[in-house]
């Protein structure tokens, strides 16, 4: 509408992330460095203190807190035994650290901000539009620069949180000190108060309640950001909550999103019993806080107690990074329960892919085996070819392409009019095989009107098995090894441009310098290699309930041959 040049905003955000990156990196690794430390201690103490003990903790604390009332209590105990008995009370501790983290730094920050913006209106012109921008800004864009500064783990989701969640701190901090009733503040200041007894003694015992409800509203955004920064390493609850998405698995999903709700429940109820009605004070008899505080202490010490008596893990350690592919997901875990059964300590993260080629690049991820070669990752193989050590095929023969039912009259891409809905199913947006798809779109003439909807790769073996059953038309991305080529009569659509590719190789990549650091693991990871039917049979064992470690035990323990062979 106006004739004005586009303004470059998007490269000049790029220019000051890449400035930023690259004139404080010192500093950004010695935050990243001190963070990850503070935040491990923190998850190694809670994960210390035996589960029976803090359970019965929390408990006694939520009926010590709760006169006549059973209510609390009997959620907190029965919501952390449900959390305990899925298994998953190590993420909980995990997500418990980001949360903790997250909210005291956005309280250390927050409050002092926010009696500034009460006091100072110059402050507050300049405070509010940021705060604006802050809560509005999808949560995701956080993710970026907070990768490109920390890299991946739980620093850069700290950091991310922090963004997302420090807004109401400050507001409601403002708000309580600007409600305090003038006739008070006149009153103290005919008396002869400072500026620093007004605030200690009259504005903030005055802006308690809404400063604590500012801090509760912190708490809940803290955690309502967990499975968000989960997508960059982050562990926890939300990793799950993540991985069920991209497989839609429902089970899953919920089981990890009712151990976040019975976190959020707890944490709400208890920060609620901070506040007051007006005019009274909070009360608690000295017998229960000298109970509360033995309490603590008891667990504290059974987590002492605990680490001294529990023999640490040994072995070396190895962190194997992996896409949320089926076929990735078989693969990884095939190798890292191997590695374990030859005396390693391993750590698997699922990142999105680019996340995941950069975080090899900065040597944060030791290896993955997920490249797929030479068409699916070319974009990212060029980007960091230079930062990484390509390693051999893991598995030859590996093909990725449109897919249709066998039903389908349609042979060629070419053959492809108004079916589908003139849709193709497709899964992550970042995905190579997305963009491999678009180019297809964009080279066949008879492919003009049609879409390319992205999705998960769980969300587009849904739709295939939907219209599979109804018999209806549908094009999706596909690839193999694949379960879904055991489970349906599929055929791939013949590519007469080879938009999509020909055939793959799946190879291992590696950080710069492993092999020399590490040269018997360096040799494991070089001949680590299998077959499309290997793959595939641990995919579909998985597929049909099986856990992916236990499918990958079972696979080792019948082709106990080849995987010696790895370590020859």
């Amino acid at each position: 509408m106006l004739n004005i040049p586009k303004l470059p905003l998007e490269d000049w955000v790029t220019a000051g992330v890449n400035w930023l990156t690259d004139h404080l990196s010192g500093l950004f690794n010695v935050m990243q460095h001190v963070g990850q430390a503070v935040m491990d201690g923190l998850t190694n103490g809670l994960t210390a203190i035996p589960m029976p003990l803090m359970i019965a903790g929390i408990t006694l604390i939520a009926i010590l807190t709760t006169p006549k009332k059973i209510g609390f209590p009997a959620f907190t105990f029965f919501g952390l035994a449900i959390v305990a008995n899925q298994n998953l009370w190590e993420d909980l501790m995990s997500t418990l650290t980001l949360v903790i983290m997250a909210s005291v730094i956005s309280l250390v920050i927050g409050i002092p901000l926010g009696i500034l913006t009460a006091k100072s209106p110059k402050t507050a012109a300049i405070v509010k539009p940021i705060l604006d921008f802050m809560q509005t800004m999808p949560g995701f864009v956080y993710l970026i620069p907070a990768v490109a500064f920390f890299g991946i783990g739980v620093v850069p989701g700290v950091f991310a949180s922090i963004i997302f969640a420090l807004p109401p701190m400050v507001r409601m901090t403002d708000l309580g000190i600007r409600q305090v009733p003038v006739s008070l503040v006149e009153a103290a200041d005919s008396f002869g108060s400072t500026t620093w007894q007004k605030l200690i003694k009259l504005e903030l015992p005055s802006a308690r309640n809404t400063i604590l409800a500012g801090a509760n509203q912190t708490i809940m955004l803290a955690l309502s950001m967990v499975v968000t920064a989960s997508m960059i390493g982050a562990p926890g609850l939300g990793r799950g909550v993540l991985s069920a998405v991209q497989h839609a698995n429902i089970g899953l999903g919920f089981v990890n999103g009712l151990g976040l709700v019975i976190l959020a429940i707890i944490i709400d109820r208890f920060t609620q019993k901070l506040t007051t009605q007006p005019g009274q004070k909070a009360e608690t008899k000295p017998w229960k806080r000298w109970t509360i505080l033995a309490t603590v202490l008891v667990m504290i010490a059974g987590g002492a107690i605990n680490v001294m008596t529990t023999q640490k893990a040994t072995g070396q350690r190895v962190n194997l990074g992996y896409v949320e592919w089926d076929s990735e997901v078989a693969s990884t875990n095939v190798l890292a329960e191997s590695l374990r059964q030859h005396g390693y300590h391993v750590t698997m993260t699922p990142l999105d892919s680019a996340v995941l080629w950069q975080s090899v690049a900065k040597g944060q991820i030791d290896a993955s085996v997920s490249a797929w070669l030479p068409y699916t990752n070319k974009v990212l193989y060029n980007k960091f070819k230079n930062d990484v050590d390509m390693l051999g095929p893991n598995l030859r023969g590996a093909k990725t392409g449109l897919v249709v039912p066998d039903y389908m009259a349609a042979n060629s891409i070419a053959d492809l009019s108004n079916q589908a809905d003139k849709t193709i199913t497709g899964i992550e947006p970042g995905a190579g095989e997305m963009a491999s798809a678009q180019k297809t779109l964009d080279s066949y003439d008879n492919l003009k009107g049609w879409q390319l909807q992205g999705s998960s790769s769980g969300a587009m073996a849904i739709a295939l098995d939907k219209a599979y059953k109804a018999k209806k038309d549908i094009v999706v991305t596909g690839w193999s090894p694949h379960w879904m080529f055991s489970k349906y009569h599929l055929k791939y659509l013949a590519d007469p441009k080879e938009t999509m590719g020909k055939g793959e190789n799946i190879q291992t990549f590696t950080r710069k310098g492993l092999k020399q650091d590490n040269p018997k693991l360096g040799k494991v990871l070089d001949k680590f290699h299998w077959t499309k039917d290997d793959m595939e049979s641990v995919m579909l064992a998985i597929q049909n309930g099986k856990s992916p470690k236990a499918a990958a035990a079972d696979w080792l323990k019948s082709h106990k041959k080849l995987a010696d062979s790895w370590y020859d």
